[in-house]
């Protein structure tokens, strides 16, 4: 039985539990969030309500909050140059933000090329694709090295002239043009060679948020692990289903505390016998959100 067999199987079962709008229930709160970040930003350059201005690696709320992306800051130091003041306090906000709830969270909650890259994995799954060659997943490290060394090379901000997610932004907001060849190499990356290649295994974005959210508070656990059915949903779901062991199977914690957990709650949707939940880190115990 194909892996993609597997995937559907898994999501069958937690609807047949649960009923489809439980067995969705942090999917689509993550797809309204998702909407949302990207609705805010194109509001203004579209329809002239500027709740935010900037983008996703800079932006100013209501005038008032600055938000900046820390990896553009880390960029900019690299490259020579110090960020201006309100730059620096936007990206410590973010780097705050993301220590409380999962630095990986950005992947999965807010970034909009999680969108392009779970369709590709759907689309995958439709047409029974099955080949999957393997990445190391430290490659994500060496690209975001390799990242910091271009920007300390070239006195640039160098990964965003090719970070997907601000050439979909630019791309949805003034139209066709070059930067959709990215997003359409990330596309088919993940739909024809490796499944979930691009978040999983290159996106130096995605790595530096999982070192900065590696001791976050907000985790998912493993509650009520000794209800587990051992169905195989949960791994089935999961975008990093290594992630899941140590807290299901293991001795320890429930809390999955490996740094590249994004904090989905797939694992919590797809769950026939709500083994899983969203939860805080209190020590060595956990409390339910």
């Amino acid at each position: 039985m194909t892996r993609l067999t597997l995937t559907a199987e898994a999501r069958a079962e937690g609807v047949a539990a649960k009923g489809w709008l439980r067995a969705h229930k942090w999917w689509l709160l993550r797809r309204l969030t998702q909407i949302t970040a990207l609705g805010v930003f194109m509001a203004g350059p579209l329809a002239g309500l500027w709740l935010v201005r900037g983008n996703f690696a800079s932006s100013e709320v209501l005038g008032v909050l600055p938000l900046s992306d820390p990896l553009v800051a880390l960029q900019s130091l690299a490259a020579g140059t110090v960020p201006a003041s309100i730059a620096l306090l936007g990206a410590l906000l973010i780097i705050l933000f993301y220590v409380v709830v999962g630095g990986r969270a950005y992947c999965g909650w807010i970034c909009p090329v999680n969108v392009v890259t779970d369709t590709a994995q759907w689309l995958r799954e439709k047409l029974g694709i099955t080949r999957d060659r393997k990445l190391d997943r430290r490659t994500r490290l060496w690209v975001l090295a390799g990242a910091l060394l271009a920007s300390l090379l070239s006195g640039t901000i160098a990964w965003e002239f090719v970070n997907p997610v601000s050439l979909l932004q630019r791309g949805l907001i003034f139209g066709l043009g070059a930067g959709w060849t990215v997003i359409a190499a990330v596309f088919l990356l993940d739909l024809l060679i490796t499944r979930r290649g691009w978040c999983g295994h290159l996106c130096p974005v995605g790595a530096f948020y999982g070192l900065i959210g590696k001791a976050s508070l907000v985790r998912v656990a493993a509650a009520r692990r000794e209800d587990c059915t051992n169905c195989g949903a949960c791994f089935q779901i999961c975008t990093e289903p290594h992630v899941i062991t140590p807290a299901l199977k293991g001795k320890g914690t429930t809390l999955i505390l490996h740094e590249d957990c994004l904090n989905c709650g797939g694992c919590i949707d797809s769950c026939p016998v709500d083994v899983f939940e969203m939860s805080v880190r209190r020590g060595s115990a956990s409390g339910q959100l």
